[in-house]
C-alpha cells in the first residue's frame, strides 16, 4: 500500500499551491484527506442556490440601482462560495513519507498546520458510526501521539480503512530506515571509538619501550 500510495497520488494545481508550502526539501507526499464530498456539497448548496437566483433577477432586472444592487450580491456571493469551498478543501491531513501534516482553515487570515512524525505516533484508528457514514463509507480517523498521550482527528473521511492502512505502512517503512540509519550511526561510533583505543594502546607500548 505504501509503494501503491506513492504511485496512485498525482499531484493537482491546487495540491500544489495550497499543500507544498507545507511539506521539507526531502518529503513527498503520499495522500491528502480531505472530508467526504458530501460535507463539501452541504456547505455549498446554500451559497450556490443564492448564486444562481440572483442571476435569474439580475437576467429580468431594469433599473440601474436594482442592477448595482444585484452585482455586489453576486460578488459577495462569489467570495461567500469560495470560503465555503476552502473551508472544505484546506480541512485536510497532508500524509507524507515522514508524517502527518494537520491542517485546519479558519478564515481568510486564519490557518493552522501541525506536524505529527511517525516516531510520535502510538496507533492510529478509525470509526464508522450511522446510517449515512456506513451507506457512504466515510468516518472519523485518528492518530494517538506518545509526546502527549492526546489524540488528533479528522471526521468524516471517506474510505479511513484505506487511510489507516496508508499511514500505519508509512510508518513502518519510517521507523525502519530510522532504525538503520541509527543503527549506520552507533556502528560508525563504536568503529572510531575502537581506532581511537588501538591507537592509544598503540602510544602506551611505544612509551613503554
Amino acid at each position: 500500500m505504501y509503494r501503491k500510495a506513492q504511485e496512485i497520488y498525482t499531484e493537482s494545481v491546487l495540491d500544489r499551491f495550497f499543500f507544498n508550502q507545507h511539506i521539507d526539501d526531502e518529503e513527498n507526499i503520499l495522500l491528502v484527506a480531505h472530508r467526504h464530498w458530501v460535507f463539501g456539497v452541504k456547505g455549498l448548496i446554500f451559497p450556490s442556490a443564492v448564486f444562481i437566483s440572483l442571476w435569474f433577477f439580475l437576467w429580468y432586472a431594469t433599473a440601474p440601482i436594482i442592477l448595482y444592487s444585484i452585482g455586489i450580491g453576486i460578488a459577495f456571493t462569489t467570495i461567500w462560495w469560495l470560503r465555503a469551498f476552502l473551508d472544505y478543501y484546506l480541512d485536510a491531513w497532508i500524509i507524507t513519507n515522514k508524517g502527518v501534516i494537520d491542517l485546519s482553515w479558519h478564515g481568510w487570515f486564519h490557518r493552522t498546520s501541525s506536524r505529527i512524525l511517525y516516531s510520535d505516533i502510538q496507533g492510529v484508528s478509525y470509526e464508522i458510526k450511522g446510517i449515512a457514514g456506513t451507506l457512504m463509507r466515510y468516518g472519523d480517523i485518528a492518530v494517538e501521539k506518545i509526546s502527549t498521550g492526546t489524540e488528533v482527528t479528522l471526521p468524516g473521511i471517506p474510505k479511513p480503512r484505506k487511510i489507516q492502512t496508508v499511514i500505519m505502512e508509512a510508518m513502518e517503512h519510517y521507523l525502519h530506515k530510522k532504525n538503520l540509519k541509527d543503527a549506520d550511526t552507533v556502528q560508525k561510533i563504536l568503529s572510531e571509538f575502537v581506532a581511537g583505543q588501538l591507537q592509544t594502546d598503540d602510544l602506551k607500548k611505544l612509551l613503554k619501550k
